[in-house]
């Protein structure tokens, strides 16, 4: 029995989901690889219908296939010209020329980035560990790397995809080229790819796992890599906040060249680092705040203890769901204690969990510097950089909390506020950076929010 037959005898991907505990993704992910993975065989051998020999047959009809496509190549040559492979768990494979530090295979979501700028500053942004990005502008690299544009001490993102060759770097601020970098990091790019097609491939059939390999012996097994990638769990349920959040510290530094006065009153402000880029944390100081920066796992006392005005919840990595299970009770408490709150990003999915809301896995996430967003109450359309692969499910959302922003692209949701608390979010990044600077407005909302609370404390106490 096949696996489209496994999945129709279980009632639909819906019904099988719910039977093994999964999401709708990892079904996909099942089809993709032609297999149920054997911890879910349990659950699947209480339907009607379906036996073991169904399902240890189709593993084995699998294996089998494997094995026999290893029999006709053995080697893998790489074609000429080639010494680097890009393989989906689709079954495609994407020859090229790699760059960067040598990888014997780094696994990971494959997504595109449809910006033009700012390669440096997507693949240090957090909220892209464990993806492979792929840039749709050909020319990456051109302008090379420099000190200032990173978003954190390292980069996240896994990999890059290409479709030029690197070339020497074009820019007076460029201190070291992009391959160089690369290395220095520890990660690999392929370049010669037909970056079109895989954009189309995502945008038609949604997340892919992949795996880029740019071995330093040059022996490439894409029989092996296919496995390799096949087995991945994909993000759907997994927690990554954890793995890019930095310890506690004091935050000083505003935005570069920035033409605004320095504010005298400032306001104390928290903010939750779950994968927080730099430039986030710059416009807070440069909106008027005094950042003291708390790593995710913070609890609610720790964040409480130093008495904020606000807290601000950042961007990051990974499925919300997951980050929630120790985020989303912080977070209640500090509303609780009717602190305000402001959110982007993978904040925003953790506020609107915090106020009773869920999350899901989107077809097609939102990556890039040109993504509309409309303001519902005003009707104002903005541009805005966007970096997120799970989405707020605005159906589930209660009664106090609105709907704010959506995105002109699917419709999906890109902004909440509560109607009882001093608490809103964004899905996208209004410190933009690669982007616009449409959304700058949303920092300094925040800080008159917790002027307004200031200032009527003095009355009172007057």
């Amino acid at each position: 029995m096949d696996i489209d037959r496994i999945i129709e005898k279980a009632g639909g991907a819906d019904e099988i989901a719910a039977l093994a505990g999964v999401g709708l993704e990892a079904v996909r992910k099942w089809r993709q690889s032609r297999m149920v993975p054997t911890k879910h065989w349990p659950a699947l051998l209480r339907v009607p219908g379906i036996a073991l020999q169904d399902l240890t047959a189709d593993l084995t009809t699998t294996e089998t296939q494997q094995e026999q496509e290893r029999e006709t190549d053995v080697s893998n040559p790489c074609p000429p010209g080639a010494n680097a492979a890009l393989v989906l768990a689709d079954g495609t494979v994407l020859w090229g020329r790699g760059f960067g530090a040598h990888t014997e295979g780094a696994v990971g979501e494959l997504c595109f980035s449809t910006g033009m700028t700012g390669y440096q500053e997507t693949l240090t942004d957090p909220s892209f560990a464990g993806q492979i990005v792929t840039f749709t502008f050909p020319h990456i690299g051109n302008v090379g790397t420099n000190a200032d544009d990173n978003e954190a001490p390292k980069m996240a993102a896994l990999g890059a995809v290409v479709k030029e060759d690197i070339t020497a770097p074009a820019s007076w601020r460029s201190h070291e080229p992009f391959a160089a970098w690369l290395r220095d990091h520890g990660r690999a790019g392929i370049s010669g790819i037909d970056t079109r097609a895989i954009t189309r491939t995502l945008r038609d059939n949604g997340p892919q796992t992949a795996i880029l390999a740019f071995p330093e012996n040059g022996r490439i097994d894409t029989d092996s890599l296919l496995n390799r990638a096949r087995q991945w769990p994909g993000l759907e349920g997994m927690d990554l906040a954890k793995e890019v959040t930095r310890p506690k510290r004091v935050w000083t530094e505003g935005v570069w060249h920035s033409t605004k006065p320095v504010r005298e009153n400032r306001r104390r402000v928290v903010a939750m680092d779950y994968g927080a880029k730099d430039n986030i944390l710059r416009c807070l100081v440069t909106a008027g705040c005094d950042v003291t920066v708390l790593p995710a796992t913070a609890t609610a006392e720790e964040i409480l203890e130093l008495r904020p005005e606000g807290v601000f919840l950042s961007n990051g990595p990974g499925d919300p769901a997951a980050t929630g299970t120790y985020a989303v009770p912080a977070i209640r408490k500090v509303l609780d204690a009717n602190v305000p709150v402001f959110g982007i990003c993978l904040g925003h999915q953790l506020l609107a969990q915090a106020l009773g809301g869920k999350t899901y896995k989107l077809e097609r996430g939102h990556r890039g510097a040109n993504q509309p967003v409309k303001d519902v109450e005003t009707g104002r359309v903005e541009i805005t950089s966007q970096n997120h692969g799970f989405a707020v499910d605005e159906k589930s959302l209660p009664a106090d909390v609105k709907v704010t922003h959506v995105s002109l692209f699917d419709g999906s949701n890109e902004g909440i506020a509560s109607t009882t608390k001093d608490a809103f979010s964004v899905q996208y990044h209004p410190e933009a950076s690669p982007g616009p600077s449409d959304s700058f407005y949303l920092f300094e909302r925040f800080v008159a929010v917790m002027d307004r609370r200031a200032a009527n404390s003095t009355n009172a106490g007057a």
